[in-house]
C-alpha cells in the first residue's frame, strides 16, 4: 500500500504517518519527490490494506493506493521518477549511461592495475572484477578472495574508479562491503534470500543480476527483498537467460529492458559478455542494449584473455575499449542519452 502525502507536507506530517505505520506493525519506506512524499507501507501479505481508511482519515494524506503487484517499493507505482544511484560521484540511472568493465576474475595485481589504468583512459566509469567466483565446476578457479579485494582497492586509489565485485554468501557481506563500492549479486544467487536480506541491511549500492531461469516478476521480487530491508540503492542487470538456443552461451533478453523500465523505477544495466559468451557478438549487443534503454553496460576485459583464469574467451582487450566506447556514444546520442 502506498500513502501519498499532500503537497507541502511538513516534516512533522511525515513523522506522524511514519509513526502510525510503525505502530500498526508495518515498515515505512519513504520516497521524496519534487512536490510530494510517498510512504510505502510494507508488511506480510496484503494486511496493510485493512488499514486503508485509517490512513485516509489523516489530514496530511492526499491518497492511499493499493498495489496489486507482489512487489511494492521497486514498483513504478511507488516511485514515478527514475532512481539515480550515486556511486562515488558516478550516477547510475538518469540520462547518462555508465560503463563498467574489467576482468571476470581478479588473477594478479599486475593485470588488475594494467586493466584499470587503460579503462580509465578509455572513459570507463566503474571497474569490475571478481574476488569470489561461483563456478559450475568445483575444480575451476574460485577467486583470490580478500587478496583480490585489496588489489581492486589499490586500483581504485590509483585511478579513482569505483569498484563493483560479487558477494556470494551472507557471511561475506561485511568483508566485501569494506572494499567494494557496489555489491554484485550474481545470477546463481539471484534468489538466495538470506543473501538478499543481508545486502538489504547495508546501504551500499547493490547490483542484482537476473537468474538464468528467473522471470521478470521473480527478479523484481528478489530486488524487493533487498529494498524491504531498507537498502534503496538497487540496480538490475540483465545477463541472459537459458533457452533452447545453443549458438550463444545464453539468450540475452533485451525485451527485459523496456519491460523493467515500465514496471520499475530502478536503473537497468545489461551484461552482454555473459549474455552471449562469444567475443564477436558482445559489442553489437551492447549497442542494442543502449538502444533498448539500458542505463549501463558491463563488459569483461583482460590484458591477456588467453591466460585468463575465468571466461577469457569472452574478454575484450582493455585497449579495445577506446573504440568500443566511441561506437556506444554514437548510439547513446541517437537515443538522446549521454555517455
Amino acid at each position: 500500500m502506498i500513502v501519498t502525502l499532500k503537497s507541502g507536507a511538513k516534516k512533522s506530517d511525515v513523522q506522524a504517518v511514519v509513526a502510525r505505520v510503525k505502530k500498526l506493525g508495518f515498515t515505512p519506506q519513504l520516497s521524496r519527490g519534487a512536490e510530494r512524499v510517498v510512504i510505502g507501507v510494507i508488511g506480510e501479505g496484503n494486511k496493510a490494506i485493512a488499514h486503508k481508511e485509517l490512513f485516509e482519515s489523516m489530514p496530511q494524506v492526499e491518497v492511499v493506493t493499493p498495489i496489486s503487484k507482489p512487489y511494492k517499493v521497486v514498483s513504478r507505482v511507488f516511485k514515478k521518477t527514475d532512481t539515480v544511484i550515486d556511486v562515488r560521484g558516478v550516477p547510475v540511472g538518469g540520462k547518462g549511461i555508465v560503463i563498467m568493465a574489467g576482468p571476470c576474475s581478479v588473477d594478479t595485481r599486475e593485470n588488475v592495475m594494467v586493466t584499470a589504468k587503460e579503462l580509465k583512459k578509455a572513459g570507463v566509469q566503474i571497474l569490475r572484477g571478481g574476488a569470489f567466483k561461483p563456478r559450475t565446476s568445483p575444480y575451476a578457479f574460485q577467486g583470490l578472495g580478500e587478496e583480490a579485494l585489496k588489489y581492486l582497492a589499490e586500483a581504485r586509489r590509483v585511478t579513482g574508479l569505483p569498484i563493483i565485485t560479487e558477494v556470494m554468501d551472507p557471511r561475506q557481506v561485511d568483508l566485501v562491503e569494506r572494499y567494494a563500492d557496489i555489491l554484485q549479486i550474481g545470477a546463481r544467487n539471484a534468489q538466495n534470500y538470506d543473501l538478499l536480506r543481508e545486502v538489504g541491511r547495508t546501504r551500499k549500492p547493490a547490483m542484482l543480476k537476473r537468474g538464468m531461469a528467473t522471470t521478470i516478476e521473480e527478479w523484481l521480487m528478489a530486488a524487493e527483498y533487498i529494498m524491504a530491508k531498507g537498502n534503496e540503492n538497487v540496480m538490475l542487470c540483465e545477463r541472459g537467460i537459458r533457452t533452447f538456443e545453443t549458438a550463444t552461451r545464453f539468450t540475452l533478453d533485451l525485451n527485459a529492458v523496456p519491460v523493467l523500465k515500465t514496471l520499475s523505477h530502478l536503473p537497468v544495466l545489461v551484461d552482454p559478455s555473459h549474455g552471449v559468451g562469444v567475443r564477436d557478438y558482445i559489442v553489437p549487443m551492447a549497442r542494442a542494449a543502449i538502444a533498448a534503454g539500458a542505463d549501463g553496460i558491463i563488459i569483461e576485459c583482460h590484458p591477456n584473455p588467453a591466460a585468463a583464469l575465468s571466461d577469457g574467451h569472452q574478454a575484450m582487450l582493455p585497449t579495445q575499449m577506446h573504440d568500443i566506447l566511441k561506437g556506444l556514444r554514437k548510439v547513446a546520442e541517437a537515443v538522446g542519452r549521454t555517455l
